[in-house]
C-alpha cells in the first residue's frame, strides 16, 4: 500500500502570510490536523498544525485560578502562519510505503506528512488516513480488489477474490508467472490488505 492510495487530495495549503485565524478556520472547518505551507511558487516551506496555531493564542482565565496575579504574556502575539509553522518538514513521495510513513510519524511524533511529487505538494497523509485504511472490512477490501483485477483483465472476470481477516485470496488461471506476480501486486496495493495469496491452479 502506497501513499498515493490513501492520501487526502486535493490538498488544502496555506501561505506563510496567511493569518492565524484563517489557517485555524481551514483546519477546524475541514477536520484537518495540519496543512502544508507553500511559497509563492508552490514549493513546500513548512507545515502548520493545530498545536502551532494554539501556541500563545489562549491566555489564562484569572477566574479559573485561585491565584489572581497571573503573569501577563510579553511579546507580540503571533499573527501569521510564518510566526508559528514548523519549517523542518518531513515529506515523502507518492510511491512511499505506508508502513514507512507510519514509522516516520511515530518516530518523529508528527500527525501528518505532506506528499510531494516533483517539488509540488499533491496530497497529505494523516494518522487518520492510515487508520481508515487498516480498519476496512473484508467485504470492502474484497470488492475493491475484485474491481482492480477485473480492470486489469479488460473487464473480464478472470479471477475470483475472497478475503478473510485482511488476507486476500485470488483463485483462477494465469497465462504465465509474470501475470501471476502482477495480480499479486495489484491485490496487495488495495488499502487494508494485510497479505495477498494467489491460489495455484489444480
Amino acid at each position: 500500500m502506497r501513499a498515493r492510495d490513501i492520501m487526502s487530495r486535493p490538498v488544502h495549503t496555506v501561505r506563510p502570510d496567511t493569518s492565524i485565524e484563517e489557517a485555524a478556520a481551514l483546519l477546524s472547518g475541514h477536520g484537518f490536523a495540519a496543512a502544508p505551507v507553500v511559497g509563492k511558487h508552490g514549493d513546500l516551506v513548512g507545515i502548520v498544525g493545530e498545536g502551532d496555531l494554539l501556541r500563545h493564542r489562549v491566555p489564562p482565565d484569572p477566574t479559573a485560578h485561585l491565584r489572581r496575579d497571573l503573569p501577563v504574556p510579553h511579546g507580540q502575539r503571533p499573527r501569521v502562519v510564518a510566526d508559528v509553522m514548523t519549517r523542518e518538514v518531513i515529506a515523502m513521495p507518492p510511491d512511499a510505503d505506508v508502513a514507512d510513513i507510519a514509522e516516520q510519524m511515530l518516530d518523529r511524533n508528527v500527525r501528518s506528512i505532506p506528499i510531494v511529487d516533483d517539488g509540488e505538494v499533491i496530497g497529505i497523509v494523516s494518522r487518520r488516513d492510515i487508520l481508515r485504511a487498516v480498519v476496512r472490512t473484508d467485504d470492502v477490501i474484497g470488492m475493491e480488489a475484485q474491481h482492480r483485477l477485473d480492470e486489469y483483465a479488460a473487464g473480464q472476470h478472470r479471477w475470483t477474490v475472497t478475503v478473510a481477516e485482511g488476507v486476500v485470496h485470488v483463485s483462477g488461471d494465469f497465462d504465465d508467472e509474470v501475470q501471476r506476480q502482477i495480480v499479486t501486486v495489484l491485490a496487495r496495493t488495495v488499502p487494508g490488505v494485510a497479505e495477498a495469496r494467489v491460489m495455484q491452479p489444480a
